[in-house]
């Protein structure tokens, strides 16, 4: 999603070469930061976060937004539809970066995705109570589970002495911003741009990713997560959706998807049908990274008529 009203971000970066991610152990932090036996206290501007989030799903829920139910007879969309949004969100950026930042400004890009299989780790701040760890981390691992099937991606939990290529961390506001050294640990290489986009997000971003490709190339590679620990349970698992699929390569967000959580409005909280039809077109071997929209589209189309169908 994009900056600044944006509740979830999403940004592809390249890096000339990835080294391998250093040995962590499954949700712990690294070795030399270790978890204390006692969570401290919650900090105040953490504390004033979790008012702040709360607040938000409030009014969002009451709003009828944050849907569960993954769209229905209300939110209709036809193959020409679902070809349209795949073709906005697949294949254009939604931030650009600029003098060590990032800026909301949407691009025409081309086809990325992974060609590689997924080890995850979940990493979490002290602050994280170990009842929140076990059940943020299951909810992490089921979803990747559930994309795993959508894409063909193989996707595993990274063994505890081995490497990981797609980060998830769940940091609380305090955490986040004294996080730098452990993101450039994560992802050597990583630009000055993207640490501080990770560092500095405003509390109008929810979440944020970053995509990884070696140079140039239009293949994931590796992918970093964060979630703010302040979000309660439904903003969290919005969040995990969002950011993990977005992660897989489909960057953008249009206010014309619908019903989908590539839309800025917070209709949908959790991965619709629509969204599962996008990853499907994604991922299927008809399509190959490094396409651009023009190439790609009398593909997508014929695809998307396949899924749904022949309907038009």
């Amino acid at each position: 999603m994009t900056a600044g009203r944006t509740t979830r971000a999403v940004l592809a970066a390249a890096l000339m070469a990835l080294a391998a991610c250093a040995d962590l152990g499954a949700g712990r932090p690294l070795p030399d930061r270790p978890v204390t036996p006692t969570p401290p206290a919650v900090t105040p501007e953490s504390r004033d976060m979790q008012v702040y989030f709360s607040r938000v799903q409030r009014d969002l829920l009451t709003q009828g937004l944050l849907r569960t139910d993954g769209g229905g007879i209300d939110t209709p969309f036809s193959a020409e539809k679902l070809a349209e949004n795949f073709m906005a969100i697949a294949l254009f950026d939604e931030l650009v970066s600029s003098q060590n930042s990032y800026i909301a400004r949407t691009t025409a890009s081309q086809l990325r995705r992974w060609e590689v299989p997924i080890r995850m780790r979940v990493h979490f701040g002290a602050s994280v109570p170990v009842t929140q760890q076990a059940a943020d981390r299951e909810r992490v691992l089921s979803f990747a589970d559930r994309l795993s099937g959508l894409t063909g991606v193989p996707i595993r939990e990274a063994a505890a002495a081995g490497p990981a290529n797609f980060d998830v961390l769940f940091l609380s506001e305090t955490e986040r911003k004294a996080s730098a050294p452990l993101i450039r640990e994560l992802v050597p290489g990583i630009s000055t741009g993207a640490v501080n986009a990770l560092v500095d997000m405003s509390r109008h971003t929810y979440c944020m990713v970053f995509a990884f490709s070696n140079g140039t190339s239009p293949v994931h590679t590796q992918a970093l997560v964060v979630i703010r620990t302040e979000h309660p349970d439904l903003l969290r698992e919005a969040c995990i959706h969002e950011e993990l699929t977005q992660a897989m390569g489909l960057p953008n967000d249009s206010p014309r998807a619908r019903p989908s959580i590539f839309n800025d409005n917070e209709e949908f909280a959790y991965l619709t049908r629509h969204d599962e039809l996008l990853l499907r077109i994604l991922y299927d071997p008809r399509l190959h990274p490094g396409m651009t929209a023009e190439e790609a589209r009398p593909v997508v189309e014929a695809i998307a008529r396949e899924l749904m169908g022949g309907e038009s």
